[in-house]
């Protein structure tokens, strides 16, 4: 029975049409009722709910309106998730529907629509996939292909013996940091917290190199390469996490100076470059030489482990010798995945920009409008506040006292500084992002 899906529907104080409703959906969301499904009539589901037919009608027209349901004549009523819920940047988690609010991370969930329909496609086409041994290697043959010809679009001609296939960002870092063996290594003074912790574990000595919502210190990038000599430099010019910021052309061109000099290799973190949040997107030019590493991960899905490594081939054949190279590979058939979503790719991104490009400015406008101080990022995925006289530690920890979340800038800083920073994404929607001002204006106040 139906009922037994719903058991412990009814919640004391709430309407009953407005708990059924929010059962079902919860019980769309666990998987207790399969997108797709079809729901009992109305007069069969009040029975067995053992409640008003006028009860069940009133839930499932509002259910309706949402877009969780969708009904023909003749034809019953099935199961939907929402338009807007399953194209939307934001994963359900950023909503606040439990106790806390937590924007620790800025991720997103999958575009459902693209995603199911690249998985369809790639199954129906996996037989001679199938056949082989599925053991790790440096990717599909059609994967390094088309992660080479979107390289050779953006200005880099790329070969797809240039490119090595990974199980996202990180494990490429990972890889390349075994192989490289750096005692040295520049990096961004903010930098992305989970590459800092990494970088501390393999017993990396990191070199910092300040950046502002501005732009790079061009003395403190001298000072860095000079101190990391025949070491390794790890840095993110598209749209730079935490801050948003964008290195310009003639920044490019020094650090590849620099990089020549003291004999560094650059490493670029390129996950955030397609994030361009500008009026009218267009790709910078890459660093000359860098080895860049990108992933799906901020424009697709996090759940989507597909990364790369693009350098000189002599390095990729080497990193594929690397005995550890096996343990970075993503699964075949999540290769194959990759293979039907990247030529959609661009679409995907015109919708996901624009989203997200309206979510930054709707934030920024309550949040100028409190007062706060941050520079409004040309791209990327959060504001960078700078706080006036408060600490980031206590901001964050009294903003997490009213129910959310936060990175303070210290999280943010490889030798402990940035402490009057606090990092604010700006990935859920607007009704979520209106909830976050008011916890910081409720933080705020001594």
């Amino acid at each position: 029975m139906f009922a037994d899906v719903l058991t412990g529907w009814r919640r004391p104080g709430s309407p009953l049409a407005d708990a059924l409703a929010a059962a079902l959906r919860e019980a769309v969301l666990d998987g207790r009722v399969r997108v797709g499904d079809r729901l009992p009539s109305e007069r069969r589901l009040a029975t067995e709910l053992a409640v008003s037919r006028g009860t069940v009608v009133a839930a499932l027209s509002r259910l309706r309106e949402e877009g969780w349901i969708v009904t023909r004549q003749g034809g019953g009523s099935r199961v939907r998730l929402p338009r807007d819920l399953g194209e939307r940047y934001a994963p359900l988690s950023v909503d606040g529907r439990g106790p806390l609010l937590d924007l620790r991370r800025a991720l997103p969930a999958a575009p459902r629509a693209l995603v199911t329909g690249a998985v369809t496609r790639a199954l129906a086409r996996s037989a001679g996939l199938l056949l082989e041994s599925g053991e790790p290697g440096a990717g599909l043959p059609e994967l390094r292909e088309l992660i080479a010809r979107r390289h050779t679009a953006e200005g880099t001609p790329t070969r797809p013996e240039q490119i090595l296939v990974t199980s996202g960002a990180r494990a490429a870092l990972a890889l390349l940091a075994a192989h490289l063996g750096p005692r040295r290594i520049v990096v961004e003074n903010p930098s992305f917290f989970d590459t800092l912790t990494m970088l501390r574990r393999l017993g990396v000595r990191t070199v910092p190199a300040r950046v502002t919502g501005q732009g790079w210190d061009p003395a403190a990038l001298a000072t860095a390469f000079r101190e990391a000599a025949r070491g390794a430099a790890l840095l993110t010019p598209d749209f730079q996490n935490p801050t948003g910021a964008l290195m310009d052309a003639r920044t490019r061109a020094e650090v590849a100076e620099l990089a020549a000099r003291h004999g560094v290799t650059v490493i670029v973190d390129e996950t955030m470059r397609d994030l361009d949040l500008r009026d009218r997107p267009e790709p910078m030019p890459r660093v000359a030489g860098a080895v860049a590493i990108g992933s799906l991960s901020k424009t697709v899905w996090g759940g989507l482990r597909v990364g790369w490594v693009r350098g000189p081939a002599g390095l990729i054949r080497a990193l594929l010798l690397d005995p550890v190279s096996g343990l970075y590979a993503p699964p075949p058939l999540e290769q194959l995945v990759a293979c039907e979503i990247l030529p959609l790719l661009d679409g995907l991104l015109v919708q996901r920009r624009g989203e997200l490009r309206r979510q930054r400015d709707h934030l920024a406008a309550s949040l100028e409008a409190d007062g706060w101080d941050f520079t409004l990022p040309p791209g990327g995925l959060a504001l960078w506040l700078r706080l006036d006289g408060t600490a980031g530690e206590t901001l964050a920890a009294r903003a997490a006292g009213i129910g959310l979340s936060l990175l303070p800038g210290s999280a943010f800083s490889p030798d402990g500084t940035l402490t009057g920073r606090l990092r604010v994404p700006y990935t859920a929607p607007a009704e979520t992002l209106d909830r976050v001002a008011e916890h910081l204006r409720r933080a705020r106040r001594p």
